[in-house]
């Protein structure tokens, strides 16, 4: 008779849009990537002659940033023009935003507490 151990369950915190931005920008490359796009549109080619990388794993960044929603794409002919959504941000930033609102909780309690 063979067992098998249960997966435990993963928490539900790690679907949300704030985990898949943050696991989207992990790589470094996809960072620089993001990074570049939010000053100014780039083409595939133009990524790949500034980054140390081909324009094949450019193109790999490019959908994962994609997926998420930090990239957009327009097509200008026969290329594709990237740029960065700032608005995929948002999920970030609330997600950040409640441990600032944690932390002021937190320092209220103690505050309230040592008064009494």
């Amino acid at each position: 008779m063979t067992y098998q151990l249960a997966k435990p369950e993963r928490d539900p915190e790690f679907n949300d849009p704030a985990h898949k931005v943050i696991e989207a920008l992990a790589p470094r490359t996809r960072w620089e990537i993001f990074s570049h796009l939010s000053r100014r549109p780039y083409s595939v080619g133009e990524m790949a002659r500034i980054l140390p990388v081909s324009r094949p794993a450019v193109s790999q960044h490019l959908k994962v940033l994609k997926e998420v929603g930090l990239v957009h794409e327009e097509a200008r002919g026969v290329r594709r023009i990237y740029r960065a959504d700032p608005k995929a941000l948002m999920a970030l930033r609330h997600w950040l935003d409640g441990f600032w609102d944690q932390a002021l909780d937190n320092m209220k309690q103690l505050m309230e507490t040592e008064d009494d």
